[in-house]
């Protein structure tokens, strides 16, 4: 199925459907598309995100959507114990996450723009990062370009419609094939496949992602149920909470698998649509702003189950370590 501008970034609100297993039958290979390889798409990319077009992204209507304010929220220097769980708040507190995190855009086929969150991973060639493969595009045949999104583009450390760092646009795009083939995002989903790594390019000035901002650390490892699990994203202004995109928000909690998607953990968070994609960190240090990634945000309750709202995670696996080494290689 052709995933739509509405259900992109929102595969909370489709039905779960039968689980399969990273362990499926069939093989699964890499997917790859390009983005923006000539210089000249590289500057259209940073001219076409401009402040208000970035505060904009994910309205569902633009044409009627107020611009979102600002979020100025106080810093706060106080640093938070590492074990506190914490349901949802902006990030206030420094660190390298600040930097190595931040909002990925993009435009859907039908010319509207939306968003996600993608994290500045450790890599070989310092131009690598992580996301949700749903942020890059639908299921159905690689080779329709209307399966993808276009003028994708990732700004570390966004806030109140400011590129801190200067933006990057991607220049290619790796996701598992099983979304070549699936029927539907939502069963590619819960059945474990939904990471998304991009290189992308160096920015305006010719630094390269990791020496402008840093990254973290990532892992590919078993998940534990009941571990200690920090998640960051923007959910934007079609997320149906407080949050309208404008600062990087903050959950905190034992993860534990969906009851509706056993595959996926996550922890209780107020975060939706636009956080898709952020990072859940394990080891996570609150005063220096490192920890490991261990898994993308995918959905909320509405797909994988749970008594309250809260942040699943596709966790990375043998599938995402695939995409991981097809990146660093470029």
């Amino acid at each position: 199925m052709r995933k739509t501008r509405a259900t992109l970034c929102a595969v909370a609100l489709l039905p779960a459907l039968v689980l399969a297993t990273p362990a499926a039958a069939h093989r699964t290979e890499v997917t790859t598309r390009d983005g923006a390889l000539t210089p000249g798409q590289q500057r259209a990319a940073d001219r076409y995100w401009t402040p208000d077009r970035m505060r904009m992204a994910g309205a569902l209507v633009p044409e009627i959507t107020p611009m979102p304010p600002d979020d100025n929220t106080p810093d706060d220097p106080t640093v938070p114990p590492a074990d506190q769980p914490d349901p949802g708040a902006v990030w206030t507190h420094g660190g390298a996450v600040t930097t190595t995190v931040g909002r990925l855009f993009f435009t859907f086929s039908d010319g509207y723009d939306g968003s996600c969150t993608a994290t500045s991973v450790r890599s070989p060639n310092r131009s690598t990062v992580v996301t949700a493969a749903h942020c890059f595009r639908g299921t159905g045949d690689p080779a329709d370009a209307d399966t993808w999104n276009h003028n994708v583009y990732f700004v570390p450390g966004y806030r109140n419609g400011s590129k801190p760092y200067g933006g990057f646009s991607v220049r290619v795009m790796f996701t598992s094939s099983r979304w070549d083939t699936g029927t539907d995002s939502s069963e590619v989903a819960v059945a474990g496949y939904d990471t998304g790594v991009a290189v992308v390019n160096p920015r305006a000035d010719g630094r390269r992602l990791g020496d402008a901002v840093g990254s973290q650390e990532i892992a590919f490892q078993p998940p534990v149920s009941g571990e200690f699990v920090h998640a960051f994203g923007y959910p934007h202004v079609q997320s149906g909470t407080q949050w309208l995109g404008a600062r990087m928000v903050h959950c905190a909690g034992a993860a534990r698998p969906g009851p509706d998607a056993p595959l996926l953990f996550g922890m209780r968070c107020d975060m939706a649509h636009g956080a898709s994609g952020g990072p859940h960190l394990v080891g996570f240090d609150p005063a220096t702003g490192h920890g490991t990634i261990v898994g993308v945000t995918t959905t909320g309750s509405d797909l994988a189950g749970g008594p309250e709202e809260r942040s699943y995670a596709t966790r990375l696996g043998s599938a995402a370590k695939l995409l991981y080494d097809r990146a660093v290689r470029r």
